[in-house]
């Protein structure tokens, strides 16, 4: 009981808010024609999946892609386009790869490496040793097997992810928020404790499954693995499974298994970029409107929806703007994270250094929000209001024009995992976008199948309108916006 009340009070803030907040319909209808009949969104969209690829953050397709969004901006006419460092830590790209099956009988295997994973010693070639379902002990005791052996550590994957997370926007009930939970194939020795065994043991390289369907890999890497660990390959579970029900039916296969990476030392810097329309309200123009997204993305696949489309989006809102030349009584910033796969890495390292402390008390006291967009894909549906009721009334004013595009509906809840948690943490407000998550966690999110396909261009066209509103309003509103409330 206390619960529904405690939300049929934030909803009646909300709604006394919404009668009060100006909306310039004239400003939308133009903001529409502009990113319908002239949008430039597809054309990055497809230059950062095509072009460009994966981004992996200190790589040197990550730098490209920064460099070629600070002179898109700079190409806009947006003040001081920049890139902004952060330490990071070493690049990483991969060479090569080989991952077959050769006796008894050829057939290719589906894998990837994790990322920052070493190079194997060459190719190895030789039948597999299976240690799945042994205990620490019992691996110990075959170590002679292990020197220089392909090695399967974990038991078949036998649970797979079959479920996206609930969608927010479209049910009035509070549902959970955020991405399921992993699922895992956990032997008796968990991956964290079996490594270092497997190293001491002198294994050639390690092959494991993860929970995707269909040829689906979800596949990451820490940034921080040493030169000395075994190489890691993540596995099609359904040909992983194959190599250990032959093992175990007593047919040897016989695996070519190799990793060629490279680390990049030179530079261990993580790069932001960044970039303004100056505010022009004498009053005003010292505040800061910010809408960011983050340009990483891990090593297997483009990262179209996680997050190319993101970048599109914000991107193309503020080039929306510009050419409509818009005179915003605040500065509006955007910013390209790096990092964000890490830990949000990029966007924590620039509002602890720009709104943390008490020395940035008064960069607090004049930065207005921070829009993002990240999690998801396809259209905007609303935005979380991080419990925040007079911010979700004034979200609600801004989206009631919008409804024919396809805006649903804000929510009050909270997420978490994204870079707006960088500013929430300095006590800023801060907000990310409600996008659709139908075929998101179960096909997309960090795997190998994250390709331009599953975006489609009405999609970042209807994303950048509404994102452009939404910047547009909070620039020109004529009030401070609502603080987050008290933790």
């Amino acid at each position: 009981m206390f619960r529904f009340i405690a939300v049929l009070t934030l909803v009646t803030r909300a709604s006394a808010v919404l009668a009060q907040e100006p909306v310039d319909r004239d400003m939308i209808v133009r903001i529409r024609a502009e990113g319908l009949e002239r949008s430039r969104a597809l054309a990055m969209f497809d230059h950062l999946t095509s072009a460009i690829g994966p981004r992996l953050t200190a790589s040197p397709a990550f730098r490209e892609a920064a460099g070629w969004a600070r002179d898109r901006l700079a190409e806009w006419g947006l003040a001081n386009a920049r890139l902004e460092p952060f330490s990071f830590g070493r690049g990483w790209t991969l060479e090569g790869l080989t991952i077959e099956m050769r006796a008894p009988r050829y057939f290719p295997l589906t894998g990837h490496p994790e990322a920052w994973t070493p190079s194997t010693r060459g190719v190895i070639d030789g039948t597999p040793v299976y240690i799945g379902d042994r205990t620490a002990e019992q691996v110990w005791a075959i170590r002679d097997q292990l020197r220089g052996a392909i090695v399967l550590a974990q038991p078949p994957q036998t649970a797979f992810i079959q479920a996206d997370r609930p969608q927010p926007a479209d049910t009035g009930e509070r549902v959970r928020i955020g991405a399921p939970p992993g699922i895992r194939s956990t032997g008796p020795v968990p991956m964290a404790d079996l490594m270092p065994l497997l190293q001491q043991a002198g294994a050639a390289v390690v092959l494991r499954p993860n929970m995707g369907q269909h040829g689906t890999i979800f596949v990451l890497g820490n940034r921080n693995t040493e030169d000395g660990t075994v190489p890691q390959i993540v596995m099609m579970p359904e040909h992983y499974n194959m190599l250990v029900r032959m093992l175990q039916s007593g047919v040897g296969p016989r695996l070519r298994v190799g990793i060629e990476a490279q680390y990049h030392e030179q530079d261990r810097n993580g790069y932001n970029v960044l970039a303004e329309i100056q505010g022009t309200d004498p009053q005003l123009e010292d505040e800061v409107v910010m809408i960011g997204a983050h340009l990483d993305s891990w090593h297997s696949s483009p990262g179209a929806t996680d997050n190319a489309d993101g970048v599109a989006g914000v991107m193309e809102a503020v080039r929306i703007l510009q050419a409509l030349e818009v005179r915003p009584r605040r500065t509006i910033r955007i910013a390209l994270w790096g990092g964000e796969e890490q830990g949000l890495l990029g966007s924590r390292a620039w509002a602890e250094q720009n709104l943390g402390g008490d020395a940035n008390a008064a960069a607090r006291e004049r930065f207005s929000l921070y829009l993002n967009d990240d999690p998801g894909t396809g259209p905007v549906y609303g935005f979380y209001a991080e419990e925040n009721a007079a911010a979700m009334g004034i979200f609600d004013a801004w989206i009631a024009p919008l409804a024919d595009l396809g805006v649903r509906k804000n929510v009050i809840d909270r997420i978490g995992s994204t870079d707006h948690l960088s500013f929430t943490r300095q006590g800023v407000p801060g907000f990310t976008a409600i996008k659709d998550y139908v075929d998101y966690d179960v096909r997309t999110h960090h795997t190998n199948v994250d390709f331009f396909e599953r975006v489609n261009e009405e999609d970042l066209k209807q994303s950048a309108i509404v994102l452009a509103t939404f910047l547009y309003h909070a620039a020109m509103r004529p009030g401070r916006f609502p603080r987050p409330p008290a933790s």
